[in-house]
């Protein structure tokens, strides 16, 4: 869950997207977003798959 919100902060500073600890971020992040990616509209300002994995992952660990 730390990930995808420290991916999350990082998409606000394009200064630190091209270092290579940010890419790797960007690649754990992505291995639980893109699924969700594909199911989502492409035209929405704002992505908001990081928000539905953390509700998943709290939901999941509610129900553990």
């Amino acid at each position: 869950m730390y990930v995808i919100i420290l991916d999350a902060i990082l998409s606000y500073f394009p200064k630190y997207q091209k270092q290579e600890w940010a890419q790797y971020i960007r690649k754990a992040a992505d291995f639980t977003e893109a699924p969700i990616r594909k199911y989502l509209p492409k035209d929405v300002p704002m992505d908001p798959s990081p928000l539905i994995v953390i509700i998943l992952l709290q939901l999941i660990k509610a129900l553990w």
